[in-house]
């Protein structure tokens, strides 16, 4: 296998599983309560709300990301910043425990980063994103790690860390000849414009809701853009358009489906896979995914997909 690099976010996720009545009223009552599947960002959150989400996990797309890509079988690591706080030996022992490299993860004052994310009865996710470490991840720390981002065969990027950091790390790469792939997961969708045009990004993954608004940005990519739909599948646009459909599951919980294919994705296409092998694993994984609560903890071994894959 090849090797993944996830630049990305880390989180404490906090986790409700309620009812979509409890979310309209949420709605209702705070406008800026994400719609269905999306990740907003946040400079506080109340805790009104706050007492309805119980569970604790560790998440954050990067982190989750570098998971999904440990268990398809890539060497994978994770660059990103937690804090120093109660929750930095545990993120630290439970990603390596996972198979991910941490060593060029850094420490920052203030708290890690925190996830707000309720889940419906139908499995459906909303999740409110607060910054704290991510925050401090700038250029300044792309540069003490431009080794490691150039020696990947597939960068993993995310949008939970500020956009002007992850552009220069793709500024990094447009200095290089023999650049990673980079796959861009465009979420929250709130800055992804500034990410989407660089060309260094190679693949895009919007699930529904983040195609839909970045619309006219994503019409005029000129990379490959793997659209998530959930149980309607995937579907593949560039130089050839194709369709993978979704195996049939019972959904539990859908928060990291989209982390799961993402790192199967990268891992596969780190390996040197043909890109409809790669999509199909990996819509494989992030669906199976969905049958357990959380997200790290749900990520299926990659024998497991293998086993599931048509």
């Amino acid at each position: 296998m090849g090797r993944v690099v996830s630049l990305g976010s880390i989180n404490v996720d906090h986790v409700g599983y309620t009812s979509t009545e409890w979310v309209r009223s949420a709605a209702a009552s705070y406008d800026w309560f994400p719609s269905p599947g999306e990740t907003v960002r946040v400079e506080s959150f109340p805790d009104a709300l706050a007492q309805a989400y119980d569970e604790r996990y560790l998440g954050g797309k990067g982190a989750n990301q570098a998971v999904a890509a440990a268990a398809a079988g890539a060497d994978t690591s994770l660059l990103g910043m937690v804090g120093e706080d109660e929750s930095e030996y545990e993120v630290r022992t439970t990603l390596s425990k996972r198979g991910v490299d941490v060593t060029e993860v850094e420490s920052t004052d203030g708290p890690t980063g925190a996830a707000y994310v309720a889940v419906d009865e139908t499995g459906e996710n909303y999740i409110a994103i607060l910054a704290g470490a991510n925050g401090r991840v700038d250029d300044a720390y792309v540069q003490r790690h431009v080794g490691s981002l150039t020696s990947a065969d597939c960068l993993l990027v995310q949008n939970e860390l500020p956009a002007e950091t992850v552009r220069a790390a793709l500024d990094h790469l447009a200095e290089r000849d023999n650049r990673p792939t980079v796959v861009y997961d465009p979420a929250p969708a709130a800055d992804a414009t500034t990410i989407l045009t660089h060309d260094c990004v190679d693949v895009v993954t919007p699930n529904r809701g983040e195609y839909e608004t970045l619309r006219d940005d994503i019409e005029a990519f000129d990379g490959i853009v793997v659209r998530t739909r959930g149980a309607e599948g995937v579907v593949v646009e560039g130089a050839d358009r194709f369709t993978v459909p979704s195996p049939s599951v019972e959904p539990i919980d859908t928060t990291g489906a989209g982390d799961v294919f993402a790192g199967f994705l990268g891992a596969e296409l780190a390996a040197g896979s043909d890109l409809e092998q790669a999509v199909r694993l990996a819509t494989v994984a992030g669906a199976l995914s969905t049958e357990r609560e959380g997200v790290q903890a749900a990520v299926p071994s990659r024998e497991v997909v293998e086993s599931a894959t048509v």
